[in-house]
């Protein structure tokens, strides 16, 4: 009885020394809003309809009912806590094109 208590024991004490050193869980890399990479933003030029605006850079995630001359795109890859891409861009139309546009690609917690 009392080699199955040390047994049981020095297993316990084993699996909590290896449990410590077990591969981490495979985590899913996670992209969301609209993936805009510098060609897309190469693209763009003041005077674009909205019509080839979003040809270029696809439907905006955010179209406000109360400022419809302003769109937003979110750009976020993540995969865990490791965050690879953050980015935010703001276009401005004035009598439906586009007169300006702003890019955040420094988006701190």
């Amino acid at each position: 009885m009392k080699t199955l208590k040390q047994f049981s024991s020095s297993l316990l004490i084993l699996f909590l020394v290896f449990s410590c050193s077990l591969p981490r869980v495979y985590e899913v890399v996670v992209s969301q809003g609209n993936l805009i990479d510098q060609d897309m933003m190469e693209k763009l030029e003041i005077g674009m309809t909205e019509s080839q605006v979003k040809y270029v850079l696809g439907s905006p995630l955010i179209t406000d009912t109360f400022t419809p001359n302003r769109w937003d795109y979110y750009t976020s890859v993540t995969q865990g806590d490791k965050k690879f891409t953050e980015k935010k861009l703001t276009l401005y139309f004035e009598d439906k094109k586009l007169i300006k546009w702003e890019e955040d690609t420094d988006l701190s917690d």
